[in-house]
């Protein structure tokens, strides 16, 4: 490999310029970071809990210190705007706080035994060297989800940064190294995006690697999956979304109205738990429509670096938006009505509202991952279900409607991981299981979910009395 063929640029998706200079990692190198968490793993493995506890709190304390760090590199890799990069840092450090606080909830138990003077007991252990693969849109939240509750449970991590987002996640090591971490315990990659998949087989397939969690497409969530099979590796997967936000008859519509904007445009739609489709009553559709779209355009899209009052920043490259502006224009094609938006400035989309979306246009099954939602009218609260589970995905859904148990209901038939009632698709909190169904995944971060992804659960016993043996 030529010299010069050893960093790679990310760009300004918005003005082009060059916003960081990263390193790109040869096969080699992984493999060699690996093999240095592998080293760090008996002595972090062996600390005590409150230790590991105290460094985990100080890592919160310095990223929230470092928050215009983080703003400065994120706006400029991904495009997006302050108030979104601002809920990451103040997430994130939640999530290093969550992490701290498990650290002596790491518990096991007693088990009763048949064998006279047996103490039979299971252990939760730390696995060894965990693989963490992050994706861009959430670059420091999903960053630190990636390794704060694995370095909790005692494992070393290595952090494999986006190809999008380098500098913001390679700053997330620093900020751990700086909180006391001993050298090798945490570890980023980042590499040429050609070398993809080349440098994730090669984690995958380390000897020390003992689990795996990404976060990403379903596309790329398959193929990691495949591969960890291969090695006989635990993963837990975190993948695509088309999250459904049903509105029965008896919503509150100036409620449904606001959490639907804020769950299809934060972020310009770049959250895998955004709304994507709102399933909503006839009867009450028309003013629904109405409402969501004159809240969509009074949001304003722009450069967020330069313009005041932004809400919509920039897609993360121009091949973002031409697929949002292709399923927008598939779906007109077909007979749906664009209530609002569908305007597209290089990687600039504003807020897009399409009604009467039907099951023969692409966007009803296509995640857009774009600030555009889409309104499919049904008869009835059944046809609300069954339209709301008509999806490959099932990470988050919502439900809104007055009469609670009726509500309740319906959210405990839909297929999701996390279901809201009268609140928006997008919620996250550091001690929740996080997870989806179907193919938006499988395992659980947070919580004591977390616990049991990154821990090894293992039966010892000690015999205290004299072992009668057949022969």
């Amino acid at each position: 490999m030529s010299m010069h063929a050893r960093t790679f640029e990310r760009r300004d998706p918005i003005t082009g310029d060059v916003v960081t200079n990263a390193h790109a990692a040869t096969v080699e190198e992984a493999v060699a970071i690996a093999d240095r968490a592998a080293a760090a793993f008996p002595a972090w493995s062996a600390i005590g809990p409150s230790e590991r506890r105290a460094m985990l709190n100080k890592a919160a304390d310095i990223l929230l210190s470092r928050a215009d760090d983080f703003t400065e590199l994120m706006m400029g890799e991904t495009g997006a705007a302050a108030p979104w990069v601002h809920f990451n840092v103040k997430l994130a450090a939640g999530m290093l706080r969550e992490a701290a606080a498990i650290t002596t909830q790491i518990a096991g138990e007693v088990i009763p035994s048949d064998i006279p003077g047996c103490l039979s007991m299971a252990m939760r252990v730390p696995v060894g060297v965990v693989l963490g693969i992050a994706p861009w849109n959430a670059p420091i939240i999903l960053g630190i989800r990636a390794i704060a509750f694995p370095l909790a449970c005692g494992n070393t991590v290595v952090l494999k940064a986006s190809e999008f987002s380098p500098g913001t996640q390679k700053l997330i090591g620093e900020v751990l190294t700086d909180a006391g971490l001993a050298e090798g315990v945490v570890n980023v990659v980042t590499n040429d995006p050609a070398d993809n998949p080349t440098v994730v087989e090669a984690l995958i397939g380390h000897p020390a690697v003992r689990r795996v969690n990404f976060t990403g497409s379903t596309r790329v969530g398959r193929i990691i999956g495949e591969l960890a099979g291969r090695h006989l590796k635990p993963v837990l997967l975190e993948l695509g979304g088309k999250a459904p936000l049903v509105v029965l008859e008896d919503a509150n519509i100036d409620e449904a109205v606001k959490a639907a904007a804020f769950g299809a445009f934060m972020h310009q739609g770049q959250i895998c738990m955004s709304t994507e489709r709102i399933v909503v009553d006839e009867k009450i559709a028309d003013e629904f429509v109405a409402k969501l779209a004159a809240k969509a355009r009074t949001l304003r899209a722009g450069n967020p670096r330069k313009e005041k009052g932004v809400v919509l920043g920039s897609l993360v490259d121009k091949k973002a938006a031409q697929h949002v502006q292709e399923l927008v224009k598939d779906a007109i094609d077909k007979g749906a009505v664009l209530a609002a938006g569908g305007h597209v400035d290089g990687t600039i989309v504003n807020a897009t509202v399409l009604d009467k979306v039907t099951p023969d246009m692409k966007i009803y099954y296509e995640e857009t991952f774009g600030p555009s939602v889409s309104v499919v009218r049904v008869k009835d609260t059944e046809e609300a279900i069954r339209v709301a589970n008509d999806t490959e995905y099932g990470l988050a859904a919502a439900v809104f409607g007055s009469d609670i148990s009726r509500a309740l209901d319906v959210a405990k038939r839909l297929d999701a991981g996390l279901t809201h009632i009268n609140g928006p698709t997008v919620q996250d909190e550091p001690q929740i299981p996080f997870g989806g169904m179907k193919a938006s995944g499988y395992g659980r971060f947070g919580g004591r979910a977390g616990i049991h992804e990154f821990t090894e659960l293992r039966w010892i016993t000690v015999e205290t009395k004299p072992h009668h043996y057949p022969f």
